[in-house]
Protein backbone atom coordinates (compact mmCIF):
# COMPACT_ATOMS: atom_id res chain seq x y z
CA UNK A 1 0.00 0.00 0.00
CA UNK A 2 1.02 3.16 -1.19
CA UNK A 3 0.86 5.92 1.66
CA UNK A 4 -0.11 8.43 -0.96
CA UNK A 5 -3.51 6.19 -1.13
CA UNK A 6 -6.18 7.28 0.87
CA UNK A 7 -8.34 4.88 2.55
CA UNK A 8 -11.09 4.55 4.76
CA UNK A 9 -10.72 5.75 8.82
CA UNK A 10 -14.01 7.05 9.14
CA UNK A 11 -16.97 8.00 7.31
CA UNK A 12 -18.23 11.61 7.33
CA UNK A 13 -21.36 12.81 7.37
CA UNK A 14 -22.11 15.82 5.42
CA UNK A 15 -25.34 18.10 4.36
CA UNK A 16 -26.33 21.07 2.31
CA UNK A 17 -29.78 22.55 2.33
CA UNK A 18 -30.14 25.77 -0.28
CA UNK A 19 -33.35 27.35 -0.78
CA UNK A 20 -33.93 29.92 -3.50
CA UNK A 21 -36.54 32.86 -3.68
CA UNK A 22 -37.16 35.45 -6.72
CA UNK A 23 -37.42 38.54 -5.60
CA UNK A 24 -38.69 40.84 -7.83
CA UNK A 25 -35.72 40.43 -10.69
CA UNK A 26 -33.27 38.91 -8.75
CA UNK A 27 -32.93 35.04 -7.60
CA UNK A 28 -31.97 35.30 -3.81
CA UNK A 29 -29.99 32.27 -1.79
CA UNK A 30 -33.01 33.09 0.77
CA UNK A 31 -31.59 30.05 3.53
CA UNK A 32 -28.55 28.03 3.67
CA UNK A 33 -28.01 25.44 6.14
CA UNK A 34 -25.05 23.13 6.63
CA UNK A 35 -23.74 20.12 8.46
CA UNK A 36 -20.42 18.68 8.07
CA UNK A 37 -17.46 19.42 5.36
CA UNK A 38 -20.53 20.46 2.91
CA UNK A 39 -20.60 24.34 1.93
CA UNK A 40 -21.56 27.11 -1.06
CA UNK A 41 -19.24 29.99 -2.02
CA UNK A 42 -20.99 33.99 -1.89
CA UNK A 43 -23.61 33.46 -4.94
CA UNK A 44 -22.77 35.04 -7.80
CA UNK A 45 -24.21 37.10 -10.38
CA UNK A 46 -22.24 37.02 -13.44
CA UNK A 47 -25.33 36.95 -16.59
CA UNK A 48 -27.49 39.37 -14.26
CA UNK A 49 -29.91 39.77 -11.44
CA UNK A 50 -31.98 36.79 -12.43
CA UNK A 51 -29.73 33.98 -12.33
CA UNK A 52 -27.95 32.84 -9.15
CA UNK A 53 -24.51 30.99 -9.74
CA UNK A 54 -23.69 28.66 -6.50
CA UNK A 55 -20.51 26.93 -6.21
CA UNK A 56 -20.44 23.78 -3.78
CA UNK A 57 -17.53 23.05 -1.97
CA UNK A 58 -16.54 19.79 -0.16
CA UNK A 59 -13.33 21.41 1.44
CA UNK A 60 -11.61 17.41 2.36
CA UNK A 61 -11.62 17.50 -1.40
CA UNK A 62 -12.74 13.98 -1.58
CA UNK A 63 -14.48 10.75 -0.71
CA UNK A 64 -13.39 8.14 1.22
CA UNK A 65 -15.19 4.83 2.41
CA UNK A 66 -18.18 5.12 4.22
CA UNK A 67 -18.56 9.55 3.62
CA UNK A 68 -21.85 10.40 3.31
CA UNK A 69 -22.93 13.42 1.48
CA UNK A 70 -25.78 15.02 0.37
CA UNK A 71 -26.78 18.72 -1.08
CA UNK A 72 -30.64 19.34 -1.64
CA UNK A 73 -31.31 22.99 -3.64
CA UNK A 74 -34.93 23.94 -3.19
CA UNK A 75 -35.95 26.43 -5.80
CA UNK A 76 -39.03 28.78 -5.46
CA UNK A 77 -41.35 29.74 -8.48
CA UNK A 78 -39.78 31.52 -10.93
CA UNK A 79 -36.01 31.35 -9.74
CA UNK A 80 -33.17 30.29 -12.00
CA UNK A 81 -30.11 28.89 -10.42
CA UNK A 82 -26.73 27.34 -11.83
CA UNK A 83 -25.17 24.87 -9.64
CA UNK A 84 -21.56 23.71 -10.29
CA UNK A 85 -18.41 22.48 -8.78
CA UNK A 86 -14.68 24.36 -8.19
CA UNK A 87 -12.79 20.93 -9.15
CA UNK A 88 -13.00 17.32 -9.93
CA UNK A 89 -14.78 15.27 -7.48
CA UNK A 90 -12.59 12.39 -6.19
CA UNK A 91 -13.82 9.78 -4.82
CA UNK A 92 -10.84 7.70 -3.02
CA UNK A 93 -10.20 3.68 -2.23
CA UNK A 94 -12.24 1.95 0.05
CA UNK A 95 -11.21 -1.29 2.33
CA UNK A 96 -14.82 -1.58 2.63
CA UNK A 97 -17.70 0.31 2.63
CA UNK A 98 -18.87 2.51 0.29
CA UNK A 99 -19.03 6.38 -0.17
CA UNK A 100 -22.44 7.97 -0.97
CA UNK A 101 -23.19 11.51 -2.22
CA UNK A 102 -26.72 12.26 -2.82
CA UNK A 103 -28.02 15.68 -4.98
CA UNK A 104 -31.68 16.42 -4.64
CA UNK A 105 -33.26 19.18 -7.10
CA UNK A 106 -36.94 20.64 -6.47
CA UNK A 107 -38.60 23.19 -8.40
CA UNK A 108 -41.67 25.22 -8.10
CA UNK A 109 -43.51 27.11 -10.65
CA UNK A 110 -41.25 28.43 -13.37
CA UNK A 111 -38.12 28.11 -12.05
CA UNK A 112 -35.25 26.39 -13.88
CA UNK A 113 -32.43 24.39 -12.03
CA UNK A 114 -29.03 23.30 -13.80
CA UNK A 115 -26.60 20.92 -12.16
CA UNK A 116 -23.15 20.86 -13.77
CA UNK A 117 -20.53 19.80 -11.58
CA UNK A 118 -17.53 19.20 -12.94
CA UNK A 119 -16.16 15.27 -13.43
CA UNK A 120 -16.15 12.87 -11.01
CA UNK A 121 -13.28 10.51 -11.12
CA UNK A 122 -13.26 7.29 -8.91
CA UNK A 123 -9.51 5.97 -8.03
CA UNK A 124 -8.76 2.55 -8.08
CA UNK A 125 -10.53 0.48 -5.43
CA UNK A 126 -13.12 3.16 -4.83
CA UNK A 127 -16.86 2.20 -3.82
CA UNK A 128 -19.17 4.75 -5.01
CA UNK A 129 -23.33 5.50 -4.50
CA UNK A 130 -24.05 8.34 -6.87
CA UNK A 131 -27.47 10.02 -6.72
CA UNK A 132 -29.94 12.35 -8.38
CA UNK A 133 -33.07 13.18 -7.44
CA UNK A 134 -35.25 16.27 -9.50
CA UNK A 135 -38.41 17.03 -9.13
CA UNK A 136 -40.28 19.41 -11.23
CA UNK A 137 -43.65 21.07 -11.52
CA UNK A 138 -45.13 20.98 -14.28
CA UNK A 139 -43.45 24.57 -15.47
CA UNK A 140 -39.90 23.99 -14.11
CA UNK A 141 -37.11 23.47 -16.06
CA UNK A 142 -34.07 21.24 -16.21
CA UNK A 143 -30.60 21.14 -17.41
CA UNK A 144 -28.04 18.39 -15.81
CA UNK A 145 -24.89 16.09 -16.60
CA UNK A 146 -23.17 13.61 -15.09
CA UNK A 147 -19.39 12.95 -16.32
CA UNK A 148 -17.31 9.49 -14.43
CA UNK A 149 -13.86 9.03 -14.92
CA UNK A 150 -13.14 5.80 -13.94
CA UNK A 151 -9.39 5.54 -12.31
CA UNK A 152 -6.64 8.29 -12.88
CA UNK A 153 -6.01 7.90 -16.49
CA UNK A 154 -3.47 10.65 -16.44
CA UNK A 155 -1.00 8.94 -14.30
CA UNK A 156 -1.73 5.49 -15.78
CA UNK A 157 -4.29 4.32 -13.10
CA UNK A 158 -6.94 1.92 -14.19
CA UNK A 159 -9.85 1.17 -12.07
CA UNK A 160 -9.54 -2.69 -11.42
CA UNK A 161 -11.04 -2.87 -8.05
CA UNK A 162 -13.96 -1.37 -7.23
CA UNK A 163 -17.77 -0.71 -8.19
CA UNK A 164 -19.91 2.27 -9.20
CA UNK A 165 -23.54 2.47 -8.38
CA UNK A 166 -25.54 5.33 -10.33
CA UNK A 167 -29.12 6.10 -9.38
CA UNK A 168 -30.68 8.93 -11.38
CA UNK A 169 -34.32 10.14 -11.65
CA UNK A 170 -36.24 12.86 -12.99
CA UNK A 171 -39.91 13.38 -12.36
CA UNK A 172 -42.59 16.07 -13.25
CA UNK A 173 -45.45 16.32 -10.83
CA UNK A 174 -44.75 12.98 -9.35
CA UNK A 175 -44.75 11.54 -12.91
CA UNK A 176 -41.36 10.10 -13.68
CA UNK A 177 -39.99 11.29 -16.67
CA UNK A 178 -36.56 9.58 -16.64
CA UNK A 179 -35.28 6.79 -13.90
CA UNK A 180 -31.76 5.09 -14.39
CA UNK A 181 -29.94 2.84 -12.83
CA UNK A 182 -27.00 1.21 -13.31
CA UNK A 183 -24.29 -0.94 -11.16
CA UNK A 184 -20.53 -0.97 -12.74
CA UNK A 185 -18.23 -3.64 -11.19
CA UNK A 186 -14.55 -2.62 -12.13
CA UNK A 187 -13.53 -5.42 -14.61
CA UNK A 188 -17.40 -6.51 -14.85
CA UNK A 189 -19.11 -7.76 -18.07
CA UNK A 190 -21.20 -4.39 -18.33
CA UNK A 191 -17.11 -2.40 -17.85
CA UNK A 192 -15.49 -4.73 -20.35
CA UNK A 193 -18.87 -5.74 -23.25
CA UNK A 194 -19.38 -3.99 -26.28
CA UNK A 195 -22.60 -3.85 -25.14
CA UNK A 196 -21.82 -1.77 -22.20
CA UNK A 197 -18.75 0.48 -21.50
CA UNK A 198 -16.24 -1.21 -24.45
CA UNK A 199 -13.61 -0.71 -21.98
CA UNK A 200 -13.39 2.55 -21.83
CA UNK A 201 -13.01 4.73 -18.91
CA UNK A 202 -15.47 7.98 -19.41
CA UNK A 203 -18.97 7.52 -19.60
CA UNK A 204 -21.43 10.91 -19.44
CA UNK A 205 -25.12 11.58 -19.55
CA UNK A 206 -26.47 15.36 -20.33
CA UNK A 207 -30.25 15.86 -19.44
CA UNK A 208 -32.60 18.60 -19.71
CA UNK A 209 -36.18 18.95 -19.94
CA UNK A 210 -36.82 20.02 -23.76
CA UNK A 211 -38.84 19.30 -26.44
CA UNK A 212 -36.47 20.14 -29.23
CA UNK A 213 -37.62 21.29 -32.27
CA UNK A 214 -36.06 19.77 -35.78
CA UNK A 215 -33.48 22.64 -36.53
CA UNK A 216 -32.55 22.52 -33.07
CA UNK A 217 -31.71 18.62 -33.03
CA UNK A 218 -30.09 19.04 -36.36
CA UNK A 219 -27.47 21.13 -34.81
CA UNK A 220 -26.73 18.91 -31.44
CA UNK A 221 -26.43 16.21 -33.57
CA UNK A 222 -24.02 17.62 -35.71
CA UNK A 223 -21.42 18.79 -32.90
CA UNK A 224 -18.99 15.79 -32.34
CA UNK A 225 -16.89 15.76 -29.90
CA UNK A 226 -12.58 15.56 -30.05
CA UNK A 227 -12.57 11.86 -28.85
CA UNK A 228 -15.24 9.28 -28.04
CA UNK A 229 -18.79 7.95 -29.70
CA UNK A 230 -21.88 10.54 -28.69
CA UNK A 231 -25.43 9.95 -29.54
CA UNK A 232 -28.67 11.96 -28.62
CA UNK A 233 -32.33 10.67 -28.39
CA UNK A 234 -35.01 12.34 -27.15
CA UNK A 235 -38.45 10.88 -26.10
CA UNK A 236 -41.41 13.08 -24.74
CA UNK A 237 -39.96 15.99 -22.80
CA UNK A 238 -36.21 15.14 -22.74
CA UNK A 239 -33.43 15.95 -24.52
CA UNK A 240 -30.38 13.04 -23.60
CA UNK A 241 -26.79 13.25 -24.95
CA UNK A 242 -24.97 10.64 -24.29
CA UNK A 243 -20.53 10.16 -23.98
CA UNK A 244 -18.27 6.81 -23.87
CA UNK A 245 -14.42 7.16 -24.57
CA UNK A 246 -11.42 8.02 -22.50
CA UNK A 247 -11.74 11.89 -21.82
CA UNK A 248 -12.97 13.46 -19.67
CA UNK A 249 -11.81 17.06 -20.92
CA UNK A 250 -13.52 15.80 -24.16
CA UNK A 251 -16.99 14.82 -22.93
CA UNK A 252 -17.07 18.11 -21.21
CA UNK A 253 -16.64 20.44 -24.01
CA UNK A 254 -18.75 18.29 -25.73
CA UNK A 255 -21.62 19.27 -23.26
CA UNK A 256 -20.83 22.62 -23.01
CA UNK A 257 -21.20 22.87 -26.86
CA UNK A 258 -24.78 21.20 -26.23
CA UNK A 259 -25.64 23.44 -23.17
CA UNK A 260 -24.81 26.27 -25.86
CA UNK A 261 -27.15 25.69 -28.21
CA UNK A 262 -30.14 24.47 -25.93
CA UNK A 263 -30.12 26.40 -22.99
CA UNK A 264 -32.05 29.01 -24.70
CA UNK A 265 -34.86 26.79 -25.37
CA UNK A 266 -35.20 25.75 -21.90
CA UNK A 267 -34.26 28.76 -19.92
CA UNK A 268 -34.47 31.26 -22.38
CA UNK A 269 -31.01 32.52 -21.96
CA UNK A 270 -27.80 32.39 -23.74
CA UNK A 271 -25.32 30.65 -22.15
CA UNK A 272 -22.96 32.25 -19.72
CA UNK A 273 -19.57 29.99 -19.01
CA UNK A 274 -19.02 29.72 -15.13
CA UNK A 275 -15.65 31.55 -14.45
CA UNK A 276 -14.90 28.74 -12.22
CA UNK A 277 -14.52 26.49 -15.47
CA UNK A 278 -11.32 27.84 -16.37
CA UNK A 279 -9.33 28.39 -13.21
Amino acid sequence: MLLADPVHVRGWRAELALQYERRGARTVLASRRHEGPLVVQKPLYPEGDGVCHTILIHPPGGLAGGDDLEARAALGADSHVLLTTPAAGKWYRSLGPAARQRVAITAGAGACAEWLPQETILFDGARARIETDVRLTATASYIGWDIVCLGRTASGERYETGECRLHTRIARDDRTLWLERGAIEAGGRLATSPAGLAGHTVFATMLATLDAARDLLDACRSEIAEDGATGITCPPGLFIARYLGDSSEAARRYFQKLWALIRPAVTGREAHTPRIWST
